[in-house]
């Protein structure tokens, strides 16, 4: 039903805004009686095999919403409806920022993708933090967790992006189960740069100083792009080993625009969707393989069904991150991830 009758209608409109009018429209529809139990019952697999533990947590199943979907903790409660095991929001910035001028989200049909350049738009971290106090406490009893992406400002120099980092971090604390660290937007300028593996060490580092301050530490994974290069890639695996934070997440948007066929590809910003889907599991594999499989991934990038989350788990991935694949297949590609590992777990 999704993708020929309600897809159609929702692509004939501008992106950016038909995602705030179905924001609206799925906030407004769970608070009809009933709704809320009609979705769960039509998305949520419950199975106690699907449970994965990971960095001291239990998801309840090893699909979960990327983050650029929810960047504002406005909509998590409902959107958990959907199957998934866990959500992250985000990115989120100490100070609000409008983001970069629109239009500033593009559509590929034809390569079942899309291009972002958002810029890290969102409300500010000070604001999720009030919505998230407000949780649900159902979220909780159903043991669906909640990610805190963090980024900087887009006015804030690089030699100072630690203490953005830093004042994300402590806002979120209380109100997040982990924490991922995002250096590898390309919409940010300069942001890539800290990726680079001197300064994202150090930013590592100091993270870790503050999260081992705490009565106890949460998870923090870093994202990483998929244009890294191998000799960038076994910088992060000394990375993550040099800082012992909890795992990878990979990959991010890319900006290689190789083998599109729609009209408007030379738009500037990040590529998601199908046309990752091949190089994010070339990173999952190429991570697990050259660590030992010592950190735990969360792979993301281009899966549009069930087979493309089985292959990022047979590449080394723990658990996997849906975003254009759930624009472009709706919420019954939730179902259709878990149905399927649970019959390869049979």
């Amino acid at each position: 039903m999704y993708k020929f009758l309600i897809r159609p209608i929702l692509f004939s409109f501008d992106p950016e805004k038909v995602h705030y009018f179905t924001f609206s429209l799925i906030h407004f529809l769970s608070k009809i009686p009933g709704i809320k139990s009609m979705f769960r019952s039509l998305y949520v697999v419950e199975n106690q095999q699907l449970e994965r533990k990971l960095f001291g947590l239990t998801f309840k199943n090893p699909v979960g919403l990327a983050a650029g979907f929810d960047k504002d903790a406005k909509l998590y409660n409902e959107l958990s409806n959907f199957g998934f095991g866990f959500i992250e929001i985000g990115t989120l910035t100490p100070k609000p920022q409008d983001g970069n001028p629109k239009k500033r989200l593009f559509r590929l049909k034809e390569d079942e993708a899309i291009i972002n350049r958002m810029g890290f738009n969102n409300g500010g971290v000070e604001l999720a933090v009030e919505r998230l106090k407000n949780a649900s406490s159902s979220l909780k009893s159903r043991g669906i967790l909640i990610g805190g992406n963090i980024g900087k400002n887009k006015n804030t120099p690089n030699e100072k992006a630690v203490e953005d980092y830093k004042i994300c971090f402590n806002a979120l604390f209380d109100y997040v189960d982990y924490f991922v660290v995002n250096v590898s937007s390309p919409n940010t300028p300069n942001l890539r740069a800290l990726q680079d593996k001197e300064p994202l060490t150090d930013l590592l580092k100091a993270l870790q100083v503050l999260n081992f301050q705490k009565p106890k530490s949460k998870p923090i994974l870093l994202k990483i792009a998929p244009d890294l290069t191998d000799e960038q890639l076994l910088d992060i695996i000394d990375i993550v080993s040099v800082t012992k934070i909890d795992g990878v997440i990979a990959t991010n948007t890319t900006i290689s625009r190789e083998g599109l066929f729609s009209d408007n590809k030379t738009e500037v910003g990040g590529l998601s969707g199908k046309p990752l889907t091949t190089r994010s599991t070339e990173v999952i594999k190429f991570l697990a393989e050259k660590s030992n499989k010592a950190f735990p991934i969360i792979g993301v990038g281009g899966i549009h069904s069930y087979k493309d989350a089985l292959e990022k788990l047979e590449a080394g991935a723990d658990l996997v991150q849906v975003y254009t694949g759930f624009i472009y297949e709706g919420p019954r590609l939730i179902k259709a991830i878990n149905q399927a590992i649970l019959k390869k777990a049979q």
